[in-house]
């Protein structure tokens, strides 16, 4: 007869394995920070009570650390390993106004020069964190403010820098922002820098009162989804940036956002060390903007490559769009990143746009759509199609031979190149490549100057255009040192002295096919 004989180790070690695992989720815990002491008087500080919960919560294999109905006053309380801030209704994790309650995780400088990265609500090299709920995080950014300025004597433009971001999430992997009102930051409102597998959906942002209340900030994130967020800010509602050269902006798709903002609803930039590449945007509505409606700005060495935007509505918005490939060349991590070479702009699309532009803008007249490179830094691959767009008009023959400042290492601004373009539509500048199909302008009252104007640029096409009737122009399309251009489709009606108007000595293979042209 055989007799078989089993191994105890591998049972036994198999066993082990079953009860460790078992173990961990036994402590696994929930924590509601009343039953800890927390006090929700919007006084009483909690930040200790709030960091214990949270310490606890993770170093027994995480869990939920709830914040129930109340005001509970804290500063900056850090996320560990696999918690989930659960913010009951009516809770309110609310911001002290004391800037000496807050730590930076994690010190940076922003794209004005100003050393920023304090926080209220932070995660720094955590995985697995959530923040939920359909409770509130509120800064206090105009409270916190007015304690500052009395005794912080420096001037507003340094001294901002010392107030707090809302929330920080900083090399996590493993995020989701759901459901919470984020309201009031002193500074940014929330900023993920350098994370991995990050999950934003049905936030509300409520934003505005002091200075750079961005609205979400991605900084060099990876496989990214923002979907259903509500963002009203007082700066840029929906910003990705790159301040450090390490980590791209990469694998990132955003639907279904409503964006109100002081400044640029969707932008790319200003702080751009590292790339941006496959991004897709679409189905936003954007509305009682300041500034530009869709910026994708790269000057500081970031190569922005495979950029679709599609799907977007514009009301009342300062600039529909400004395209910048610029050589500020700026570095953020202070001796962690070295100075770059200027980068590249190529591979994007914008298409299906309608936008309404605001009467009165930061240009004046009102123009709608910039783009410029750099002289020997083009712009290359851009396509802009299905696009629509309301304007004010009023451009006079003077406005129409306005010169635009080259502005190579300026902050880049809608009103860096003003305060007036010479084109209507779109004026572009050091560009190879462009596309531009389907282009309709509306014009309230007349404007002189061209609907088009291209400087320095090379293979432009120009494919069926409307145009609103104008009197009194010099042209319809202006074209100065074009090499290569084909012009069919467009309907202008209306008088000019030409329909096209080729201008300086590089200019060459002009073509055009059938047009209606204005009367002259």
């Amino acid at each position: 007869m055989n007799t078989f004989v089993f191994s105890r180790k591998p049972v036994a070690n198999l066993l082990i394995a079953v009860l460790l695992c078992l173990g961990i989720h036994a402590s696994a815990k929930d924590i509601n920070i009343s039953s800890r002491g927390a006090v929700g008087d919007g006084q009483t500080l909690n930040t200790k009570i709030i960091q214990q919960a949270i310490d606890e919560c993770s170093q027994s294999g995480g869990g939920k650390v709830i914040i129930p109905a109340g005001k509970f006053l804290s500063g900056t309380v850090v996320l560990k390993n696999n918690v989930t801030l659960h913010l009951e209704e009516n809770a309110v994790l609310l911001g002290s106004t004391d800037v000496n309650d807050y730590t930076n995780p994690d010190p940076f400088t922003d794209g004005l020069g100003i050393d920023v990265g304090w926080a209220l609500l932070a995660a720094v090299d955590a995985s697995n964190v959530t923040i939920e709920g359909k409770g509130t995080i509120n800064g206090q950014g105009s409270a916190l403010k007015a304690k500052q300025i009395e005794t912080d004597t420096r001037s507003e433009s340094l001294r901002w820098g010392r107030r707090p971001f809302l929330v920080r999430i900083v090399r996590c992997n493993g995020v989701k922002v759901t459901g919470v009102n984020l309201q009031f930051a002193a500074a940014w409102t929330s900023h993920y820098f350098q994370c991995k597998n990050v999950k934003i959906e049905d936030v509300k942002i409520l934003s505005h009162g002091v200075a750079h209340n961005d609205g979400i900030d991605i900084d060099g994130c990876q496989n990214v989804q923002i979907a259903r967020c509500d963002i009203q800010s007082g700066d840029d509602a929906l910003c990705f940036k790159t301040t450090s050269s390490t980590m791209a902006c990469r694998d990132i798709t955003v639907t279904d956002m409503r964006l109100k903002s002081g400044h640029g609803a969707i932008k790319m930039g200003t702080e751009s060390m590292a790339p941006f590449e496959n991004i897709k945007i679409s189905r936003c509505y954007i509305y009682d903007t300041n500034n530009g409606g869709i910026k994708l700005l790269t000057v500081d060495g970031a190569h922005l490559r495979n950029v679709d935007i599609s799907d977007i509505t514009m009301e009342n918005v300062k600039t529909p769009m400004l395209f910048r490939l610029g050589s500020r060349l700026s570095v953020f991590r202070k001796g962690k990143d070295t100075q770059q070479l200027t980068g590249t702009l190529t591979n994007v699309t914008v298409r299906n746009v309608k936008a309404n532009s605001s009467k009165v803008t930061q240009l004046s007249p009102p123009s709608g759509i910039l783009i410029t490179g750099v002289p020997g830094h083009y712009i290359t691959g851009l396509t802009l199609e299905n696009i629509e767009i309301r304007l004010a008009g009023g451009g006079t023959a003077e406005n129409a031979r306005q010169a635009v400042p080259e502005a190579i290492d300026k902050y880049p601004e809608v009103k860096t190149f003003g305060p007036t373009i010479p084109a209507y539509g779109i004026w572009a500048r050091h560009v190879k490549g462009l596309t531009l199909k389907n282009v309709v302008f509306h014009l309230d009252t007349n404007d002189v100057r061209p609907a088009f104007i291209c400087e320095d640029g090379q293979d432009i096409t120009l494919q069926d255009w409307k145009l609103p009737e104008t009197t009194g122009g010099e042209s319809i399309i202006r074209l100065e040192n074009v090499e290569g251009a084909n012009i069919s489709g467009v309907n202008a009606k209306g008088q000019a002295t030409s329909f096209v108007k080729v201008e300086g000595e590089k200019s060459k293979n002009i073509k055009q096919g059938k047009n209606i042209e204005p009367s002259k």
